[in-house]
């Protein structure tokens, strides 16, 4: 992928690892400056002679999007544990009466707030893609990197930054295949692995080729520093580079799934959370090899060639800050929260323990 790995494998990190750790971590974080990484100060000064946590950072994929931006909404609302709708932490058997971001800002010996609207640190999540998430990183502008995709099909297997950042993985997408409104009525409900290989390389150019009607496919693409397009490419034809010929792309999900809706020809590869099975985006049922993945039945099987792990990438070790906001997302509570509502699958809990083990140690 030259876009990517071209662009990317010169970066060089201005970062260090100074990770604090143990009995001098909790006493940085109890008073005096700590860092995660050269340029990552997890505390600032406060203009009164003290010093508190320095706001959380993360950009890039508009897949991941969803779940750390809504993570990060009821974070920096730091709603009282008797607030059922968006804490309620009996709810998941954790034992506690603090604020929602108090409580997992102190697993890592942050001091509570105890007031609504009033963390222990700020969060701050952009939009943008996969490789600017991942470069974002590596160049010291955010602490976490969303991804789509690897960061190995994004900087090249070959690149030494892969070695200095982490990943955390949060979710898995099941990647669908969308269609136009008018293209699903007319027929089009399902086609083969192979057909969509060849609408993508413009061997196929009419959707009657396909079962459908006499219309020409109007094919939508991602944007090629997408981690969505990586993943397309890399699960599909096996190949993260594979030359494949859309009519349009579209940097992020939002502007996928509007296209679709405005034209009546067109087919899309896009994120789980973006599909409206009754709406503009319906999505088609893909026969890979005699089987047959469906939209809300079997997506999220290890076979279905268009998974993809959802990524938070951090450099280095993963500091304080980070890991209290990433393990929130990890916990039973965040994966109810922010990743099953946008129809991504929950990691099983033997997976989240080994992502849970990439984080600072508690104190």
């Amino acid at each position: 992928m030259a876009h990517d790995s071209e662009r990317l494998s010169g970066l060089v990190s201005r970062r260090k690892f100074m990770m604090a750790s143990g009995a001098s971590g909790a006493a940085a974080l109890a008073g005096c400056s700590s860092q995660g990484s050269e340029g990552t100060n997890t505390s600032a000064s406060d203009g009164n002679g003290g010093s508190e946590p320095s706001s959380l950072t993360a950009d890039g994929s508009s897949t991941v999007y969803p779940i750390t931006n809504r993570a990060s909404s009821l974070w920096n609302g730091n709603p009282p544990a008797d607030d059922q709708e968006y804490w309620g932490p009996g709810q998941y058997d954790i034992d506690t009466d603090q604020n929602l971001a108090d409580y997992w800002a102190g697993l890592y010996g942050f001091e509570p707030t105890e007031e609504r609207s009033v963390p222990p640190f700020q969060t701050q999540i952009a939009l943008s893609h996969s490789g600017t998430g991942v470069e974002g990183v590596i160049n010291d502008r955010v602490d976490i990197g969303d991804a789509s995709s690897t960061a190995e099909s994004i900087l090249g297997e070959d690149n030494e930054e892969l070695e200095n950042i982490v990943d955390h993985v949060v979710g898995v997408d099941g990647q669908p295949i969308v269609v136009s409104r008018e293209i699903y009525e007319a027929g089009v409900e399902e086609i083969t692995g192979e057909e969509l290989k060849d609408i993508y390389m413009k061997e196929i150019t009419n959707w009657s080729e396909v079962g459908g009607p006499d219309k020409d496919i109007y094919a939508i693409g991602r944007a090629e520093d997408s981690g969505t397009d990586t993943a397309f490419r890399a699960n599909l034809y096996g190949d993260p580079d594979a030359p494949i010929e859309p009519d349009t792309r579209k940097g992020q999900n939002q502007q996928v799934a509007e296209l679709v809706g405005q034209n009546d020809n067109a087919i899309a590869y896009i994120a789980l959370a973006f599909v409206e099975p009754d709406g503009a985006t319906p999505p088609i049922s893909l026969d890979i090899g005699g089987t047959v993945y469906e939209y809300g039945k079997n997506l999220g099987a290890k076979e279905y060639p268009l998974n993809r792990d959802l990524h938070c990438y951090t450099y280095e070790d993963t500091d304080e800050r980070e890991s209290a906001f990433i393990n929130m997302i990890l916990s039973d509570f965040g994966q109810e929260k922010f990743v099953a509502p946008n129809n991504y699958f929950k990691l099983p809990e033997e997976r989240l323990e080994e992502e849970r083990a990439k984080l600072a140690d508690q104190v």
